[in-house]
């Protein structure tokens, strides 16, 4: 039986759905940049949401978990950290095995093996293993033991953690290799059960030469772009040139990013030194650098575990470096003459005072800026870049070149200007630099902030033809923040 006409022939809808907007970045995302084999050079990064996961894989004595320790250790804590893995020296090529299942592991299977045979080329030999006798084995340490002393140059582990075993070469370099595992063709083929096959096994990694600093820095970057600060957690810090070098990759960075240090050579805190780190990073005029004294070779991860809980789309919720804490750092006590020496050279400190107290001070980046206004005004282009985006993105119907679409971009930036004076970062204050549109130096800013755009009328042909809109230009004027009082008591008797 028909049913009839199409009502669509009448009253025809249709559903629109508008795109997704573009999400703002996270500027709590800090990076530890460490040299453990925990992380292969292919994988090169994990994330974690706490210090639980940072121990199940490195325990708790790699530098990457000292850091993370820190940095985890803030009040109010972190939401997440990622690690990524440098190859400070040459690494070695391997191959980790699939996940063992709970039956797989059941040391049965094994026991039952006297001649266990295999093939796998180390380092481009091909090796054949056999006569592998399981049969006395207690637990797959046991069975990597075995392994290993018929591999000779490479060495098979069992990680009870992930449930796999792994391969790695004795050697390392870029001619260290571990090839995928087959059968010998005689014996009892131990190569599936170990699920180093093709088709079971991760895909094999290569060992590469040793990096610099800043070549793993780029590395980093290629395969995660969502960190914000990397912060070196490795013991002691490889050579002056290439923390300098590092530096430089992170201030001409497009996508902006900090680099923090820990110093722990006390050369910083000599008054006539020009050749320590921290005065050479201060000559640099690195404002996306910040480098922190400490005895402590992994401080710096907790002074940016502060930074990193910093919500920027709450109320009120900016803040200053200064006065806070170190949870599990050791305050340093100093000479106000060394002090004044760190300062000077735009050093920050974890420091006692002799009232009993610790705080951080000063809480600067490497040319002088406050390290509060440098990260709130990351956040803040990114904010407002991300919201005209969006305008342009997920409007259904385009924005035209006149001065009503104009108006549509101030007011979106206005709006994400806003955002800064909701979170303290901006406030309202004197303009005591040149002005623009309706703007005079000596101005109040009533709003912390103002936008101003030219008519359309004014735009020259040729950025007119090219769809771009007249240029936009916006002053704020930030909150600041108190970090020294004078107080006068006057006394009458």
């Amino acid at each position: 039986m028909a049913s009839g006409l199409s009502v669509s022939g009448v009253v025809n809808v249709n559903i629109v759905m508008s795109p997704l907007a573009a999400p703002t970045r996270n500027f709590g995302a800090g990076l530890l940049v460490g040299s453990s084999d925990v992380i292969d050079v292919a994988e090169r990064i994990r994330q974690y949401a706490n210090l639980a996961g940072v121990a199940g894989d490195f325990g708790t004595t790699a530098p990457e978990y000292r850091a993370a320790a820190r940095f985890f250790g803030q009040i109010p804590q972190p939401s997440l950290v990622y690690i990524g893995r440098w190859a400070q020296t040459a690494t070695s090529g391997l191959i980790r095995g699939g996940v063992l299942q709970a039956a797989e592991q059941d040391m049965a299977n094994w026991t039952a093996i006297a001649n266990g045979s295999m093939k796998i080329s180390i380092d481009g030999v091909e090796k054949t293993l056999s006569a592998l006798d399981f049969s006395a084995t207690t637990n797959l340490n046991g069975v990597a033991a075995i392994i290993t002393t018929a591999l000779a140059d490479a060495t098979m582990t069992w990680d009870a953690a992930s449930s796999r075993f792994t391969v790695e070469s004795s050697s390392a370099g870029a001619t260290s290799t571990v090839s995928y595992a087959e059968p010998a063709g005689s014996g009892t083929d131990v190569s599936g059960m170990l699920k180093l096959t093709n088709g079971t096994a991760s895909a094999p990694v290569d060992g590469i030469a040793a990096e610099t600093l800043v070549d793993g820095l780029h590395i980093l970057a290629d395969h995660n772009s969502d960190w914000y600060a990397a912060i070196i957690a490795v013991p002691t810090l490889p050579d002056i040139q290439q923390v300098l070098a590092a530096a430089d990759y992170i201030q001409g960075s497009q996508r902006k990013r900090l680099l923090g240090i820990t110093i722990t050579s006390s050369t910083v805190l000599d008054p006539l030194s020009t050749s320590d780190l921290g005065y050479l990073l201060k000559q640099g005029n690195y404002s996306q650098v910040f480098w922190q004294y400490s005895a402590d070779p992994y401080a710096v991860a907790s002074f940016f575990g502060r930074a990193a809980t910093v919500n920027f789309n709450a109320s009120r919720s900016t803040i200053t470096m200064k006065f806070k804490q170190e949870p599990g750092v050791a305050a340093e006590t100093l000479t106000e003459t060394q002090a004044a020496t760190l300062r000077a050279k735009n050093g920050n400190v974890f420091v006692n005072y002799d009232n009993d107290t610790a705080i951080i001070q000063e809480g600067v980046m490497a040319n002088g800026f406050f390290f509060d206004e440098v990260h709130g005004l990351d956040w803040l282009e990114n904010y407002v870049q991300t919201a005209v985006w969006n305008l342009l993105y997920t409007s259904t119907t385009k924005i035209p070149q006149t001065d009503e679409g104009t108006n549509e971009i101030v007011t979106t930036i206005e709006n994400a200007l806003g955002q800064g004076v909701t979170n303290g970062l901006v406030a309202p204050g004197v303009w005591n630099a040149g002005g623009f549109g309706q703007l005079k130096r000596g101005d109040t800013l009533t709003k912390g902030y103002y936008v101003y755009a030219p008519p359309v009328a004014t735009q020259a042909q040729a950025d007119r033809e090219a769809r771009k809109s007249v240029p936009v230009q916006s002053a704020v004027k930030m909150a600041g923040a108190v970090h020294f009082s004078d107080v006068t008591i006057n006394v009458n008797r």
